[in-house]
């Protein structure tokens, strides 16, 4: 279902070639409200400079319940680990907000984080931050094609974006979890026993029949979990790399419904967690322009 307020461009801004993930948390004694109107301010005029695309979430708790501003009522924050029959464990790592920076080059990337961070001294830290690139066009550091299920750009709005009649319309449930790979393990693997735990041919994403039922792909299925729109990024440096989970959707049930499949929960584990481990996983609500716009400094 389609929504008539006007979203935030950067989550459908596909393309780029640069990123930051910077995750704030509040400082003790500043208002909550302070911290969204400086990082509402961002977007102006600043949001174009350079090429930069900026997307804003909150905490769902703090901008519903402690702004009283809209978003869905079910949707909650990461605050407790997802865990599976075997004891796999998918960290809780929440944070008060997310500002997740997009561009063509990382010089400019890195200017505009540096001005974000200087803007919002005395009310907020950084409490995590991430770099990253793409690999091989569309690949992720598994020599896989990462994201095969996504919508299409026409389609993907009434799968990410809260619709009209919710409260919170426009605005879209943001997951955000931090995996890291063991690179040296999984390329030591014959390339159909990797196959097999993607569920995908690796040259040409070719899905696999039959698939198994502990791959990727079936633990993630669409069909079955409920439609995601996903913006991940391999992220890091030469000798510690993994993939940023960067998962969209309308609502919370279909992401947590599928980390619950990944790890296990009511089936078998995902066989790629054998060789990826989640280190971060925090869940924001991503306000539509309109409501940013009600927080943001007015202009003189």
């Amino acid at each position: 279902m389609a929504t008539s307020a006007t979203p935030q461009a950067g989550i459908f801004a596909l393309g780029t070639s640069s990123h930051a993930y910077l995750e704030f948390d509040l400082l003790p004694a500043p208002d909550p409200l302070e911290l969204v109107s400086r990082l509402a301010g961002l977007r102006e005029p600043r949001t174009t400079i350079g090429g930069v695309n900026l997307v804003l979430g909150f905490r769902p708790e703090m901008w519903r319940d402690e702004l009283g501003a809209p978003a869905p009522g079910e949707l909650h924050g990461f605050t407790r680990a997802v865990e599976g029959s075997d004891g796999f464990r998918m960290p809780a790592t929440q944070h008060d907000a997310i500002l997740w920076l997009a561009g063509s080059a990382y010089d400019v990337v890195f200017d505009e984080a540096r001005a974000a961070i200087a803007a919002l001294q005395g009310v907020a830290s950084v409490a995590s931050e991430t770099s990253s690139w793409p690999y091989r066009h569309d690949r992720d550091l598994t020599g896989f094609i990462d994201g095969s299920e996504n919508p299409s750009l026409a389609l993907a709005p009434g799968v990410a974006l809260v619709p009209d009649g919710v409260p919170g319309a426009g605005g879209s449930v943001l997951l955000v979890q931090r995996w890291t790979h063991d690179a040296t393990g999984w390329e030591s693997l014959p390339v159909d026993e990797q196959e097999a735990a993607i569920g995908r041919t690796k040259a040409d994403s070719i899905e696999l029949d039959p698939r198994p039922d502990s791959s990727h792909v079936a633990r993630t299925d669409q069909d079955d979990l409920g439609e995601i729109f996903r913006r991940n990024m391999p992220y890091g440096t030469v000798t510690e790399h993994g993939t940023m989970f960067v998962g969209f959707a309308a609502e919370q049930g279909p992401l947590q419904r599928m980390l619950e499949s990944m790890a296990g929960v009511g089936g078998p584990r995902d066989a790629l967690t054998l060789h990826t481990t989640p280190v971060t996983g925090a869940y924001y609500f991503v306000p539509s322009l309109s409501a940013l716009a009600a927080y943001a400094p007015q202009e003189e």
